[in-house]
C-alpha cells in the first residue's frame, strides 16, 4: 500500500498543530479547502456506522458576535473563519436503525433482507447500550471521534483550530435551534489561520515523553 502521505508529514503537522488563542479574522479558508475539511467530518467512522451527529457550520459574523458571550469570553469563536458546533444526537430510535439499513441497501446495493441481522445487533445495542452509559452519552462519546478526525485533516492542510469546551452548550442550542430535530451541542471547534501576533504559536509543546504514555504489550 502507498502512503498518501509520509510519516513525517504527518509527525510535521501535528507539531506545528496547536490551540490557537488568536485568529486573523481577515484570513478566510478557501471554499475547495473548506470542502475537504467538511468531507473529513461525513468521512468520520462511528459505531455501526450510525453517524449519532449533526455539525453545524457558522460563518455568518451576526451569529458568531454572539458565541463570546457564551463562551466564557474566547473570541477564537467570533475571530475564526469557520466554527463548527458539533452536536449529539440525544436519542436513537428503531427509525433511526431502519434508515440507517435503507442508506446501507442502496450504497452497497444488497437486498434489505439480509441486513436483518445486523439491524437486530443494533437495535438490541441501543436498548442495552455498554455498561454504565447511556445511549446519549454513547453518541456524545463518538462526536468526540469526529472532532479528532477534523483537528487532523485541517492540520495536514495547514488551517489553525481550537477545540472548545469552554462554551454554554444550552444557549448554543437556542442559537442553532437544534434541539427541535433531536440534536444537542457537545462542542466547538474553531478553524483558520493563528494571529501573527499570538505569542502561544512558539510555545514549545508541554507532553510527557512517550515511555510514560505508551506501552507496549508484545509476545
Amino acid at each position: 500500500m502507498t502512503h498518501p502521505i509520509s510519516p513525517e508529514h504527518l509527525h510535521q503537522a501535528l507539531q506545528w498543530r496547536y490551540a490557537v488563542k488568536k485568529f486573523d479574522s481577515h484570513k478566510k479558508i478557501p471554499d475547495h479547502t473548506w470542502k475537504v475539511l467538511e468531507e473529513s467530518l461525513v468521512l468520520t467512522p462511528s459505531s455501526f456506522g450510525l453517524q449519532p451527529w449533526r455539525f453545524y457550520v457558522v460563518t455568518d459574523m451576526t451569529v458568531k458576535s454572539q458565541f463570546p458571550a457564551i463562551s466564557w469570553g474566547q473570541t477564537q469563536v467570533r475571530d475564526a473563519s469557520h466554527v463548527v458546533v458539533l452536536t449529539a444526537k440525544s436519542e436513537l430510535t428503531t427509525e433511526d436503525v431502519e434508515r440507517y439499513m435503507h442508506s446501507i441497501s442502496t450504497t452497497r446495493q444488497v437486498p434489505l433482507e439480509s441486513l436483518a441481522g445486523l439491524k437486530n445487533v443494533i437495535i438490541n445495542s441501543l436498548q442495552n447500550p455498554p455498561a454504565g452509559m447511556t445511549v446519549r452519552e454513547w453518541n456524545i462519546r463518538q462526536v468526540y471521534i469526529a472532532l479528532g478526525n477534523l483537528m487532523t485533516a485541517a492540520a495536514l492542510l495547514g488551517i489553525d483550530t481550537c477545540p472548545m469546551e469552554g462554551i454554554i452548550p444550552a444557549k448554543y442550542d437556542e442559537i442553532l435551534d437544534c434541539r427541535k430535530d433531536g440534536y444537542e451541542t457537545v462542542v466547538v471547534c474553531t478553524l483558520g489561520y493563528r494571529a501573527e501576533d499570538d505569542k502561544y504559536a512558539a510555545a514549545a509543546k508541554v507532553r510527557y515523553p512517550s515511555e510514560q504514555l505508551i506501552f507496549h504489550v508484545e509476545q
